[in-house]
């Protein structure tokens, strides 16, 4: 249960004023939202502007980042923050004008594109400026500029053009980096990658309390201050909390290096939550009001476009990315559409409730998009970053199935639709990535799951925690169980790391890079197997 605070009071007050009905529209939602953490309902800058030669601080103590390239266009953020810690940033509620140039090279010789925008402090002082007129297939390198402030710069790369034929593209994946439970040393690792692109795959904050020592990290050097040691429900939570996060120079070099395509999971807003209906026993109007404070901040600390700014508690996140005629991304988004989840959650016996039909992971709207965007695809690889493993997972084997009912093996029939929709439309080379875990999976997705020898239609690799689940091991204490019960899984390891997958004209070859501990910096990384799928032949063999 969330601990009531004063301005929690104020936001009871206000869904229940409204009520969930009134609370479901943008309207009311917007108005809640403006009464609860006074903004403008429509998102518009109100405040006085700030000479920022008057900022005395370096404000990017929060590093610089780019994602969703595209062929000739990519987002770059920032957020000011000359003292990270403190509510808005050690900055006052005024506008604040910032540049950026973009460059073909790391010294800014030969500059592509420059210009000004603002950071508004409605928006917690972040920047989001979607750099168009690039050149396709590029790296550049960008910074910002704020008074006589210069931020650290970083590398990105643009897209191919959609028609290209490209014969490869190395991709990371990661997920799940609980700040209290490890340092980011795979992230520093991460930062020294040949990439084109990182997906994240949720679970980039936790809403779990941080404590003086910051948990697991055990600092001996600092104390974080005690706001952090508590959940995460109001705005200024979720703000303060990401600014942590940032501050992070692992993370912080991983976002320099290169380019990000994200989504979220549960914990960036609270666990296991399923589209309005909350883990914890309060009113869905009054979790929407946390969910639309969550959903805000969540687009204001990444690099995420316009068409991506929440409205209320609603939020457009999953998107389309192509890499040329090689590769297409549908990047889903599990948790804003679900359906709650089947007999209270947790792993259970599958039954009436959770093979319903009508249940969805994705909602119809999504489900569509997705399918009517296969049919269309002329990609070789189709490739799905998304949140929670897609293939049937028991955890023991023998009688006494059960199943996880936050994974899709609780929304089989939404699973089904799916793998049939790529049949159809002839999706030969299916890769779904995963994230939520906290340990690196490679499965052969089946055409029945009940059946092992049916056809294999897939692969799915899933990414281990950056750091959730602290040290961790390479066999888990269910690895025996998990690869007996399953078949079609032929890889289980519970390290902390990150996935790398480069896709060529031939083959997908996944590396799971591991670290042998986060509760103390520093550890080496190395490779804890390898795996190829050959184009036009589904299924996993070890390299």
């Amino acid at each position: 249960m969330t601990t009531a605070r004063p301005h929690s009071d104020e936001l009871r007050a206000v869904a229940r004023h409204l009520g969930r009905r009134r609370f479901m529209t943008a309207t009311g939602a917007a108005a809640a939202l403006a009464f609860a953490v006074n903004l403008p309902t429509a998102g518009t800058a109100s405040a006085a502007e700030l000479d920022p030669r008057r900022i005395t601080e370096d404000p990017f103590t929060l590093g610089v980042a780019s994602g969703d390239p595209l062929p000739g266009s990519v987002l770059l953020w920032t957020r000011l923050a000359p003292r990270p810690y403190e509510p808005g940033g050690g900055l006052p509620a005024s506008r604040i004008q910032v540049g950026w140039e973009v460059a073909h090279d790391a010294r800014f010789t030969r500059v592509a594109r420059r210009g000004q925008t603002t950071a508004h402090p409605e928006f917690g002082h972040t920047v989001h400026v979607d750099v168009t007129g690039l050149d396709p297939d590029r790296v550049h390198h960008y910074r910002f500029r704020a008074g006589r402030w210069t931020s650290p710069a970083g590398r990105t790369r643009t897209a191919p053009r959609p028609g290209a034929r490209i014969s490869e593209l190395k991709l990371a994946a990661v997920s799940c980096q609980a700040y209290h439970d490890g340092y980011y040393t795979a992230y520093r690792h991460l930062a020294d990658e040949d990439l084109d692109v990182v997906f994240h795959l949720g679970d980039y904050l936790y809403e779990h309390a941080v404590n003086a020592v910051g948990g697991a990290r055990n600092f001996t050097d600092r104390r974080l201050p005690a706001h952090f040691d508590r959940e995460t429900v109001t705005l200024e939570d979720y703000r303060l909390r990401y600014a942590l996060y940032r501050s992070d120079p692992d993370l912080a070099a991983a976002h320099a290096a290169h380019p990000f395509a994200v989504t979220w999971d549960d914990h960036e807003t609270e666990n296991n939550y399923a589209g309005d209906t909350p883990e914890n026993d309060v009113p869905p109007e009054e979790f929407l009001l946390r969910r639309a404070a969550a959903y805000r901040a969540y687009w204001e600390n990444q690099p995420l476009r316009g068409p991506q700014r929440p409205s209320g508690p609603d939020m457009r996140l999953y998107r389309r990315l192509r890499f040329g005629r090689l590769a297409r991304f549908d990047v889903l988004d599990t948790r804003q559409y679900r359906s709650d989840q089947a007999y209270g959650d947790g792993w259970q016996t599958p039954g009436p409730e959770s093979e319903d039909p009508a249940r969805t992971m994705t909602g119809e709207a999504q489900e569509r998009w997705l399918l009517d965007g296969w049919r269309a695809s002329d990609a070789l690889w189709n490739v799905l970053p998304q949140q929670v493993v897609f293939a049937r997972r028991r955890n023991v084997p023998g009688p006494g199935l059960t199943l996880s009912m936050d994974a899709w093996d609780g929304y089989p029939a939404s699973r089904r639709r799916l793998l049939d929709g790529a049949e159809a439309a002839g999706i030969d080379n299916l890769v779904v990535l995963t994230g939520d875990v906290h340990a690196g999976y490679a499965f052969d997705l089946k055409k029945d799951f009940d059946d092992p020898s049916s056809r294999t239609v897939g692969t799915e690799f899933a990414a281990t925690s950056v750091s959730s689940g602290k040290d961790g091991t390479d066999k888990p204490a269910n690895w025996e169980n998990l690869m007996r019960a399953n078949s079609h899984m032929r890889f289980c390891n519970g390290r902390r790391g990150y996935l790398t997958v480069t896709l060529t004209t031939e083959r997908a070859r996944a590396d799971f890079r591991t670290v042998s501990a986060v509760t103390t910096p520093g550890a080496p990384v190395t490779t804890a197997a390898s795996f190829v799928t050959e184009a036009g032949d589904p299924g996993i063999r070890p390299v």
